[in-house]
Formats: structure tokens, C-alpha cells, sequence
């Protein structure tokens, strides 16, 4: 995959733009988020940003581009093209990068959800472990993608940082008893 002269094919728009990596963007005051995580997957961007947004319903997205890498960029497995998105979630925003095989996520970084209840907390935990998705402990899984998310209720914090060291204890060790987070059990 190359960076340098790709070819941009919006989706929105019909016309065929070259971009490069010193181009600055169309307008420096639409940037909105300072930071803007970056989600390398394997292809169809289009079809991740429209998973998380199934999952994240107040989400939405903002962008959608192919490009077209020039010959002598091509991929080591040899694309022709390559897609981004950028999403809002959950009052962030998201870009994702379908540009092939090459990187893959693990646990080093994941992404906290903080739910209002326990409910809040069901609806995260089966959306994301659902179709590929898995379970792992202590509040944490992995989507379908292999990204790693904590599912926590708010009230779960309260908990582990009372001042009263018998509800601490109990939190934490009912904590490494369970994968989802289960409130009740850890009060």
C-alpha cells in the first residue's frame, strides 16, 4: 500500500482527486478531535464502520474513501486499492484503514465502555462477543474484528476505590471471579 500519490475515489462525490501526503486538509478548522485513534483492518472498511455502528446506535459516519494505489506501491500482497473511514462512536471519533494483512490488534490497547448500568452492560458485552466476537475476563472481550474493548459500570469504579476497604475487597475479588462484569455480584 502506498501513501504517497493514490488515487482518492469518494464515494460521495463522483470526481477522481490525487492526493499526496503533504496535501493539508480541505479545511485545518473542520478537524474536530485533536487525537483520532487509527484502526488498521484487513479490507472493507466500509463494512467495519458499519458494524461498529450497529453496535454504537447514536454513532455515525462521517467519511468514506477508495483509493487506488499507483503500480509501483502496490501492497506486498499486491492490492490495488485501499479504503478509510472515520466514524463517531460513543463521543469519539474513529478512523479505520482497510489497506490489508499486515497488522493485527491484541490486548496492548483497548477501547472502555462506561455504562450507565447493568443493562447498558448486557446490550455491550453480547453485541461485541456475538458472531466471532469472545469472552475474556474481569470485563474484558474481543469484537468479531479482534479489537479489544472493558466493558464496566460506572458504579464498578465506586466500588474498587471505596473507602471502605471490605467493599474494595470484595469488588476485586469477585472481579477475577467473573468475565462480563456482573454488578450485583461485585457489591
Amino acid at each position: 500500500m502506498g501513501c504517497d500519490n493514490a488515487e482518492q475515489h469518494d464515494t460521495n462525490n463522483s470526481n477522481t482527486d490525487t492526493i499526496s501526503t503533504a496535501t493539508v486538509p480541505k479545511k485545518l478548522d473542520s478537524i474536530k478531535h485533536k487525537i483520532t485513534p487509527s484502526l488498521w483492518v484487513d479490507k472493507d472498511a466500509k463494512a467495519v464502520a458499519d458494524y461498529y455502528l450497529s453496535i454504537f446506535k447514536d454513532g455515525q459516519l462521517k467519511e468514506f474513501h477508495q483509493y487506488k494505489n499507483p503500480p509501483q506501491e502496490k501492497g506486498q500482497a499486491g492490492q490495488d486499492s485501499f479504503e478509510t473511514a472515520i466514524i463517531d462512536i460513543g463521543d469519539i471519533e474513529l478512523s479505520i484503514l482497510a489497506a490489508g494483512p499486515y497488522f493485527k490488534f491484541n490486548e496492548s490497547v483497548s477501547f472502555v465502555i462506561n455504562c450507565k448500568d447493568q443493562a447498558e452492560v448486557d446490550y455491550y458485552w453480547n453485541a461485541l462477543t456475538a458472531n466471532g466476537g469472545e469472552e475474556g475476563s474481569c470485563g474484558w472481550c474481543k469484537d468479531k474484528y479482534g479489537l479489544s474493548w472493558q466493558v464496566v459500570p460506572v458504579e464498578y469504579f465506586d466500588l474498587i476505590n471505596s473507602d471502605d476497604a471490605a467493599v474494595r475487597e470484595k469488588a476485586m475479588k469477585n472481579t477475577f471471579k467473573q468475565k462480563k462484569l456482573i454488578l450485583a455480584e461485585l457489591k
